[in-house]
């Protein structure tokens, strides 16, 4: 299946139902009163996390998605029916922006989480809502309200615990094959990784940890070189960088700690917070290069970015150093995973209140006699002419 981690949608919730006007008309009954129902709720535009898909493609071609709108209320206390919602299944780790505002609207960081992106229209209040001691005829009704209308963009941030990053060829894809089941292509030639490839690192029965492994990145990428900082994004949610250097380039005029230094330094054009992150220097190709130069390449990284940096010599062809590296970065992700403090906020609870949209207190709404709140600008009031019909009569 393609890798897609773009998309651009557009989402339209549907119309909520108009309420009804009408009177109990019944032999024998006089003065039956309002029996006018409430529309139905308009459908609602959700997004749902599912760990089962790993790709937007789905979004790529299939860009509008419309939910429809509530049933109109009716008499004899008839409610509309509301419309079903419209369910969008994304992958964990999409973030979902309002292209209009540029606010987030949610970030499915887990799978099930749920988010409203669109939401539907309330349905309008039938005359039944307006009878009070003073107005015991009430020809007043709402119409229902619209649902909102987005234009989103979709983007794919992976999760995994560890980002693999460095210079085409440096090795990633070999380690990532060393260490975990997952296969990326390898060959002889620079960018051959074209979009991302997750692995999981099993330690042992008990502990393991996702590898993000992303295309090569060069000196210049933020002006475009290479494949830029496209896939970048996909490091956001590691808790660790693991940059690759090639320690026994093949031209003898490449110098791998400037291209480590133009690595960290493209990391900073695109984001501060992604440089800022623990990044351990992994010198690959230990198979190729003698203890003497090893030795001294090590304390020209040092030299370059301080004594605290920590460095690990490997092969990832051979396995040398790579089971080492494995549990030190196990020990880490468990650091990080020990000190994150847990949520205490029940994300159903907001959900469904968001879903529901209560808003009593927004500016522009009012509440009937018997305590219901609704928006004062869809307020309709009919004179006698207008009902002239049965009970069954539509608002």
């Amino acid at each position: 299946m393609k890798f897609i981690d773009e998309a651009k949608i557009q989402v339209l919730a549907g119309k909520g139902g108009d309420g009804s006007a009408s009177f109990r008309r019944e032999k024998f009954i006089p003065f039956g009163g309002p029996d006018g129902g409430d529309g139905g709720r308009g459908g609602s535009i959700i997004a749902v996390a599912d760990r089962n898909i790993n790709t937007l493609i789905d979004y790529r071609y299939a860009r509008i998605h419309r939910a429809k709108g509530g049933a109109n209320g009716r008499g004899a206390d008839c409610f509309g029916k509301g419309a079903e919602d419209v369910i969008l299944r994304m992958p964990v780790g999409t973030l979902v922006v309002d292209r209009d505002t540029g606010a987030q609207v949610a970030d499915l960081a887990r799978h099930g989480q749920r988010a409203v992106l669109a939401r539907g229209g309330k349905g309008g209040l039938g005359n039944l809502h307006f009878k009070s001691s003073v107005n015991r005829a009430p020809r007043q009704f709402t119409k229902g309200e619209l649902g909102e209308e987005r234009e989103l963009q979709l983007e794919l941030k992976v999760l995994a615990d560890v980002g693999l990053l460095g210079y085409p060829n440096a090795g990633k894809s070999t380690f990532i094959r060393s260490v975990s089941a997952a296969r990326p292509k390898v060959a002889d030639y620079p960018f051959t990784t074209l979009h991302p490839n997750l692995g999981v690192v099993r330690v042992d029965d008990a502990r393991s940890f996702v590898v993000a492994d992303i295309p090569g990145l060069i000196e210049g990428a933020a002006e475009g070189a290479g494949l830029g900082h496209r896939f970048l994004r996909h490091l956001a949610r590691t808790e660790l960088l693991l940059h690759l250097v090639d320690a026994a380039p093949l031209e003898e005029h490449i110098d791998p700690v400037a291209q480590a230094v133009a690595i960290v330094e493209e990391l900073r054009k695109y984001d501060p917070a992604l440089a800022d992150k623990p990044r351990w220097l992994v010198l690959n190709k230990l198979d190729m290069s003698d203890d003497d130069s090893m030795a001294q390449l090590r304390v020209r990284f040092a030299e370059a970015f301080g004594p605290d940096m920590p460095i690990f010599p490997i092969s990832a062809l051979t396995g040398d150093g790579t089971r080492a590296l494995t549990f030190a970065i196990a020990e880490h992700v468990e650091r990080v995973r020990a000190a994150r403090a847990p949520e205490q906020i029940d994300a159903d609870d907001d959900f469904d209140a968001e879903l529901r949209g209560e808003d009593s207190a927004a500016e522009g709404h009012s509440v009937s006699p018997d305590g219901t709140v609704y928006d004062a600008a869809n307020l309709v009031e009919l004179d006698e002419a207008d009902l002239t019909g049965g009970p069954e009569d539509p608002a």
